[in-house]
């Protein structure tokens, strides 16, 4: 009997008449060759069966063509997005993605980040800079890239490709006391280990300071980012002294939380309580009321993530990239009732 051999790039490139660089470039670089080629190559690709050596390939070129990210969670929506539109782009470029989700841990996205390196990955996205200086002396030891995303900050020892969510946050507390709000709470992040919701607090926190709104009128509760949690925080909130007329979240999730409980407990939202979100995320337009909120741009922030770690790949020096953010106002918030 005899024995089956494999078809080679050789002998795709000679049914689809190319060359075997095309070849290479259509499996690994699609969007550098022309569509009507691609097609010709990918349909002979089809037809025998051929299957590249990504290992020989890799290690021929040190570089495995695979990109990690480690997300915080998966249990939501909050970074759906993002990362969608980051695996497509490096997709396009002929690159595959390893995910991991850390739970908000330090300890265990320290790990995730080893394992996806001995796994090979030739770069990183990771979300926000709160870690410990060891990891990252450790990607500079591995030359391994990097980008932090859904955060921007000053830093020049980082690669940023996102927002400043403390003045996202400031905005927004500035909003609801344009519309009259003096008692104003929040329900936040875990801001321990999460840069993000440390960052949106504060800002939240200087704004009102900044307009003379004393401490004694602003109260905070802290939870993980869950619907019930929001609500047990939103309850604990009610319960603490004078009772605000806006509460600010830390995210949609929250907020969708607190205005699920208000309506449980017969208060109305915005006619008994104000409540606002962030991220603009599609929970916070499905919630009765619509939520206001601050609009991310979560698919332009992953998909610039992309670029830039491929430019690093490249060796050329990134740069972190600044996105806009602004307010979406719907249902949620209005001047309180006289």
């Amino acid at each position: 009997m005899e024995k089956f051999q494999p078809p080679t790039l050789e002998d795709v490139a000679r049914k689809a008449a190319v060359s075997t660089a095309t070849v290479s470039r259509c499996l690994s670089r699609p969007g550098t060759v022309r569509q009507a080629t691609r097609e010709r190559v990918m349909q002979v690709v089809s037809e025998l069966g051929y299957t590249p050596n990504f290992g020989a390939q890799a290690m021929a070129a040190r570089r495995t063509n695979t990109i990690g990210a480690v997300i915080p969670t998966m249990d939501n929506a909050i970074f759906a997005k993002g990362l969608q539109a980051f695996q497509e782009e490096i997709s396009s470029r002929g690159a595959s993605l390893l995910v991991a989700s850390s739970s908000y841990k330090k300890d265990l996205e320290e790990k995730q980040i080893r394992a996806l390196i001995a796994r090979g990955v030739d770069a990183l996205l990771l979300i926000g800079d709160d870690r410990d200086e060891e990891i990252y002396e450790y990607l500079a030891k591995r030359h391994i890239p990097y980008v932090l995303a859904w955060n921007h900050r000053k830093a020049a020892s980082h690669t940023y490709v996102g927002f400043d969510n403390f003045q996202a946050a400031y905005a927004m507390a500035e909003r609801v006391l344009q519309h009259g709000h003096r008692r104003i709470a929040m329900i936040a992040g875990i801001t321990e280990g999460n840069d993000r919701a440390f960052d949106r607090r504060a800002g939240v926190r200087k704004a009102l300071s900044d307009h003379g709104i004393a401490d004694a009128d602003f109260s905070v509760v802290e939870c993980v980012y869950s619907i019930d949690a929001a609500g047990d925080a939103f309850e604990t909130i009610l319960g603490t002294g004078r009772r605000p007329t806006a509460v600010i979240c830390g995210n949609d999730v929250l907020a969708a939380g607190a205005i699920l409980r208000a309506k449980a407990m017969g208060i109305s939202v915005p006619g008994g309580i104000s409540v606002t979100g962030f991220d603009d995320i599609e929970l916070s337009t499905v919630v009765d009321p619509g939520v206001t909120t601050v609009h991310v741009p979560h698919r332009r922030m992953g998909k610039t993530a992309a670029t830039v770690l491929f430019s690093a790949l490249k060796n050329r020096q990134p740069k972190s990239r600044k996105l806009e953010t602004h307010i979406i106002e719907r249902q949620s918030l209005a001047p309180p009732a006289s």
